[in-house]
């Protein structure tokens, strides 16, 4: 194999030598301080917000667009923000809807070859950009009063479980995460039940983190019978 055809097979990868690997690391440390610094900073002003998930190929006219924006609507009548990835979809729509409810609208975006753009509802100073997703997902924990999960894919799953993991590690207070569409995640529940829980690769009490619902007032219900039971306040 001649330079050119391992270079080109590197390049279609996304390969680098070892060489490069070392260089980019020590580059990337000052990249990584600027967007915590800069999340941190601008989104300690934001006030009590729940994040929102989903998949960001829903168009407008899907049944979980819709639901996701009259969620993001209703949060916004009971004092909360809404936080999400900033995209397309679900994104959009929970941006959408806090728009329309005239509360506070966050989007952090992320850079991805495909699917991810800024929607348009983000408030114009509300509006982050990140090239590292584990950086993105410290700051939707930091500052979010719950998580909304509606149905997506590998991202959505992804921030949820984590999520999960630094709960049940006590990495991090409860927060309520409240999953949307009985249809779409009861199939998952039920392999958590029937084969994490069996096996004891998990404690059955685990599962008292999540609820699963299917409308707006059901999400708001459990978001603010947590903070009643609890005995919590989430920071009006």
């Amino acid at each position: 194999m001649t330079h050119n055809e391992d270079r080109k097979i590197r390049e279609k990868f996304k390969q680098k030598t070892w060489n490069e690997i070392r260089t980019n690391d020590s580059w990337a440390i000052f990249k990584i301080m600027s967007e915590f610094v800069e999340g941190f900073e601008r989104l300690s002003k934001i006030g009590p917000c729940v994040s929102i998930f989903g998949s960001a190929r829903f168009k407008s006219d899907h049944k979980y667009y819709k639901l996701a924006e009259n969620i993001a609507f209703h949060l916004t009548q009971s004092g909360y923000g809404v936080v999400t990835g900033g995209g397309p979809g679900i994104m959009e729509a929970g941006n959408k809807g806090a728009s329309r409810g005239k509360g506070t609208s966050v989007g952090l975006n992320i850079e991805l070859p495909f699917e991810q753009h800024d929607n348009p509802y983000i408030d114009s100073d509300k509006s982050l950009d990140f090239d590292y997703f584990f950086v993105r997902k410290v700051m939707f924990v930091k500052y979010s009063q719950g998580f909304v999960v509606m149905p997506g894919g590998f991202g959505t799953l992804d921030e949820f479980f984590e999520a999960m993991t630094l709960i049940q590690t006590k990495k991090i207070g409860k927060f309520p995460i409240v999953l949307v569409g009985r249809k779409y995640w009861t199939g998952l529940l039920n392999w958590i039940e029937t084969t994490l829980i069996e096996e004891g690769t998990i404690s059955e009490k685990d599962l008292d983190l999540i609820s699963i619902v299917d409308t707006e007032d059901e999400v708001l219900q459990v978001i603010d019978t947590f903070y009643k039971k609890y005995s919590l306040s989430p920071n009006f």
